[in-house]
This record gives C-alpha cells, structure tokens and sequence, in this order.
C-alpha cells in the first residue's frame, strides 16, 4: 500500500552500502522513519531528495514495520542555506529541536510550517540570525504547549508592568509581587516591558507573521537571556549543531 504525506527531511542515517534512513516530520502523521533504497547510488533519484531541508510531497511503500520511500516531489531544497556553514548549522539544530519536541501519528502541521517559515527567515537580510533562533525555540515551546504564563502576572493578575521573567515559575510578575514573597526580589530576571511584549506576540502570533518585525539589540539580549534558560528547562539533551554553533 502506498500514501503520500507533505513533510520536511529532519536527518539522514547510512544504512549499509547504499541505503538511508530518513527521519521525516509530516503533516499529516508527525515524525516518521522512512528507508530511501539505494538514495546513496550517484545516480539515485532520491540521491538529492534524501537530503536534510528538502521539503515537498513524499510517496511511501507501508510496510508491516517500516515506510520506504518511492518518490519525492521536491517544493524545495533549500539550497541557499548550503552556501554559509553557520546557516548549514542553524538549519540543522533547526531540525534537531524538530526532531526534539514531535511525535509519531500525530499531528505536525503547525511544527512543520514553524520549521519551515524559520528556515526561510534564515535568509532575510534584515533579521539576525540570533533572533531567528530565540523566536523559533520559544514558538515551538508554545506549539508543543509549554508556553509560560504571559499576559498576566503569575502573583497578583495584572496586566501592567510586567518587567521580570520568573524561570522557575514559568511566568512574567510585575514590580510589586516581584518584591513581595515567595519571590522576594530573588530568582526572576528584570525585563523591559518591550521584551515582555515582544515574548507575548511571539506566543499568541499565527506563525505566517511570526517574521515580520525586528527588536533592538538590548530586547534582543533580553529575549535570549530568557528564551535561552527556559529551553534549557524545557529540554532534557545536548543539540550536536548547537554545540558547533557555538564555537562559529
């Protein structure tokens, strides 16, 4: 039996003298395994198609245990992340963290169409690629469900003056309850309110407009100081190209 499914290729494994494993994160399925047979032959069809980024319409042979691939019909390769290593990089802990936060037979839709629109953002001369990175790992928190509290603060319910970022409490306290206990001036980081709504919008945005603004270098280092202490929370192993990124 054949199906096809739309999905992106997350990573590609050697599998004896020309065969590959291919971990593809769908729409319709989520993250599945799949065989590309002989993707390793210099004159494979799916030579290219078996490639991480190449994104477009995959045929598959349903086996009892597995998928294999038949064909692809390519939308996208990506090629233009290939010409700079520290965009080969990103795009891949791109992927990782994909491959990270889905599952298999569920829904992948809104993952898929964050990985993609952020990989088109890698290419947008007026977004830095810090910022694309801090906005992809916290949307995809939010997509996976594990937004923290952002529109009100987490003691006292308000919705104004909300300028420290509680890592433990999963949540955003204005100045007042930041003072008082449990919190007693300890424990949270102090944010500007720019980047308290900055966080906000990038939670609540359809990911179609999630590329479509910049901050200041400051809200900038504010974003990354806390996105960066909450996904580490949130995940629980190293990334290999974050590791290599780091030292670009």
């Amino acid at each position: 039996m054949q199906k096809k499914v739309t999905g992106m290729v997350l990573s590609g494994t050697p599998v004896g003298e020309y065969d590959k494993r291919l971990v593809i994160l769908t729409k319709e399925c989520g993250k599945i395994s799949a065989f590309a047979r002989g993707a390793r032959r210099p004159r494979s069809s799916l030579l290219a198609a078996a490639e991480p980024f190449t994104f477009g319409e995959f045929t598959l042979f349903v086996g009892r245990d597995s998928y294999s691939v038949s064909s692809v019909e390519v939308s996208n390769y990506f090629s233009e992340l290939r010409e700079e290593l520290e965009d080969i990089y990103m795009g891949m802990y791109f992927c990782e963290v994909a491959d990270y936060f889905t599952r298999e037979n569920l829904d992948g839709r809104e993952a898929l169409k964050l990985l993609y629109q952020s990989l088109r953002a890698l290419k947008v001369p007026s977004l830095p690629r810090g910022l694309v990175k801090t906005i992809y790992e916290f949307k995809m928190i939010a997509v996976n469900g594990e937004a923290p509290r952002l529109f009100a603060c987490i003691g006292c319910g308000c919705k104004q003056g909300l300028v420290y970022f509680s890592q433990q409490e999963s949540g955003l306290l204005c100045g007042e309850c930041y003072e008082k206990a449990p919190y007693n001036g300890k424990g949270a980081v102090s944010i500007t309110g720019t980047t308290a709504y900055t966080l906000q919008r990038i939670a609540a945005s359809p990911i179609e407009t999630l590329y479509t603004f910049t901050v200041s270098e400051k809200v900038c280092r504010e974003l990354d100081q806390v996105v960066a202490g909450y996904f580490s929370q949130k995940t629980d192993q190293e990334f290999p190209s974050r590791a290599i990124l780091d030292t670009l």
